[in-house]
C-alpha cells in the first residue's frame, strides 16, 4: 500500500488562503508617480493635473526654503509605504506641515510660477 503513494504538487499541498494574490490596486492609481499622489494628498495639486506639470511643481515644492528646512530635521532611516528614498524627504516634510503652511506653501508656489507665465506671454 506505501508503494501506490500519488504524487501531489507544492501547488496542492499549499492552503487555498496561501494561493490567493492579494486584490490589485486600482490601476490608475499604480500608474500615477509616487511624487503626484503625494502632492494630491497634501492638496498641492489637483489629480487632473498632467504627470509632467506635476513633477515640475514638486520641484518647486522641493525647493521651497521651508520645505527644505523641514526636510533636514526628517530622520534617516524612516520610510513611507509606496514612496521611493528619493521622494521621502519631501513627503515627510509635507505630512508634518499644518494645513497653514500648506496653504502658505501652496501660494508662495503659485505666486512663483505667475510671474514665469506672464514674462514667458511677453516673449512671444
Amino acid at each position: 500500500m506505501t508503494g501506490l503513494r500519488k504524487r501531489v504538487s507544492i501547488m496542492q499541498m499549499k492552503h487555498p488562503k496561501q494561493i490567493k494574490r492579494p486584490p490589485q490596486t486600482h490601476p490608475s492609481a499604480s500608474a500615477v508617480p509616487s511624487y503626484h499622489r503625494i502632492l494630491v494628498k497634501h492638496g498641492l495639486i489637483e489629480k487632473t493635473l498632467s504627470i509632467p506639470d506635476a513633477y515640475e511643481m514638486f520641484l518647486k515644492v522641493g525647493a521651497d526654503p521651508e520645505v527644505q528646512k523641514l526636510r533636514r530635521n526628517v530622520p534617516h532611516g524612516h520610510k513611507m509605504k509606496h514612496v521611493p528614498a528619493l521622494y521621502l524627504a519631501t513627503a515627510m516634510a509635507l505630512q508634518g506641515m499644518t494645513k497653514q503652511e500648506l496653504e502658505a506653501l501652496k501660494l508662495r508656489i503659485e505666486a512663483v510660477a505667475v510671474p514665469k507665465a506672464s514674462v514667458h506671454h511677453k516673449a512671444q
